[in-house]
């Protein structure tokens, strides 16, 4: 089972991915924005990070690159409304980006697909 920290100011994406995730055998655990989700860094392991670009006031991209500074090993799949992020060069640091839709075919599919490749090692700080 992969533990997986879902980051969106949508309490409907989150309420949504958690069922569904759940249902795929992924231990979920939510974050309405980015203070939460560092915190929740902080005090828990997690084998991979569904992350929303635009967090109200935040910016998912700020986040990500402090993710990659200080938990390389820990990936990051970019969930999006917006297809035109892929072009920034701060979304090239993500493992995987996907646009949002009310089918999560792709999106499972992306999360297999990551944690095929980086396996689902511990990513602890540090380690």
């Amino acid at each position: 089972m992969s533990r997986i920290l879902v980051v969106d100011d949508e309490s409907s994406i989150r309420l949504l991915y958690s069922h569904e995730l759940a249902d795929e055998g992924h231990e979920v655990v939510t974050s309405a924005n980015a203070a939460e989700a560092v915190e929740k860094l902080k005090k828990d392991d997690f084998d991979l990070i569904l992350l929303d670009i635009k967090l109200k006031n935040e910016s998912g991209l700020d986040l990500l690159q402090r993710i990659v500074k200080e938990r390389h090993n820990l990936p990051v799949i970019l969930c999006t409304a917006y297809s035109c992020y892929k072009d920034d060069f701060s979304a090239w640091l993500a493992d995987g980006y996907v646009v949002k839709s009310s089918d999560l075919t792709e999106l499972k599919h992306e999360i297999r697909r990551v944690l095929e490749k980086k396996g689902t090692r511990n990513t602890k700080k540090g380690r």
